[in-house]
């Protein structure tokens, strides 16, 4: 479940008052954000304003149309974020299982050793025995 929004909150968060500027107006909000997240807020909104009246024929329009101009735009901006999210949370989920992969494949590669290094031990103490049986043979025969 996610955490509420700017305006819907809980019983331990306390309230805060922000006054904002949206569109050279002033505003005070309440929410449950703090004040810093509430003027970040006001600063995209602020942001796509400005974008929006640098388009030709954005004042020839309705407010009533610029508005919905404006929704769509920040709708158009959360469902591309939405996308982004998504994208990048496959990818963490690709290099995860590639970091699992590459984790089992070191476990692997050293079992694998330690087989060998016991191997070569093994090999090695029965060539140092053999040189042994080896040296007492020619001991026996002078």
């Amino acid at each position: 479940m996610g955490r509420p929004g700017l305006w819907g909150g809980s019983m331990e968060t306390p309230k805060n008052d922000t006054k904002v500027v949206i569109g050279g107006k002033v505003y005070t909000l309440s929410g449950y954000e703090s004040e810093e997240y509430i003027q970040k807020i006001a600063s995209y909104l602020n942001g796509k304003l400005e974008e929006m009246q640098r388009e030709e024929g954005y004042r020839h329009i309705s407010q009533e149309l610029r508005s919905l101009l404006l929704e769509i735009n920040i709708a158009d901006d959360c469902f591309k974020m939405k996308r982004q999210m998504e994208a990048l949370r496959e990818e963490m989920d690709a290099k995860a299982k590639d970091l699992y992969d590459l984790k089992h494949e070191l476990v692997t590669t050293q079992l694998k050793l330690e087989t060998t290094e016991k191997a070569l031990r093994r090999a090695q103490s029965e060539n140092e025995e053999k040189a042994k049986k080896i040296v007492r043979l020619e001991a026996g025969q002078k």
